[in-house]
């Protein structure tokens, strides 16, 4: 198992278990973090935008030019972010921590 630590935007921590494979925007929604992912993986929105805590940035594989263009697009965007669609865990990263961004809203809970 890999375990995940989300930090809301109100400072409080979630703590999450996924299996190695799985893409942490799925984690996320599961455990209620307010990521929509309005375009279901594809890289064509920034609504799944997390900020990797610093320490375990460097341990991610590096983030397409596709990803970055979309995270131009995203707000409250800082040097450790990431779209958590395109982050598939495995147990390097077990113990992994990202804040969710205080912009971050998902439609479809309201």
């Amino acid at each position: 198992m890999v375990r995940i630590s989300f930090i809301t935007a109100k400072g409080e921590r979630v703590e999450a278990e996924a299996a190695p494979g799985d893409c942490l925007l799925e984690v996320a929604q599961a455990v209620g973090m307010p990521l929509e992912g309005t375009c279901e993986g594809q890289m064509a929105c920034s609504t799944c935008h997390v900020v990797v805590a610093a320490e375990w940035f460097e341990r991610l594989a590096p983030a397409s030019e596709d990803e970055e263009d979309m995270l131009d697009l995203a707000a409250g965007v800082g040097r450790t972010s990431r779209l958590s669609c395109q982050i598939v865990l495995d147990g390097a990263l077990d113990g992994l921590e990202v804040r969710i961004p205080s912009e971050a809203h998902d439609m479809q809970r309201g």
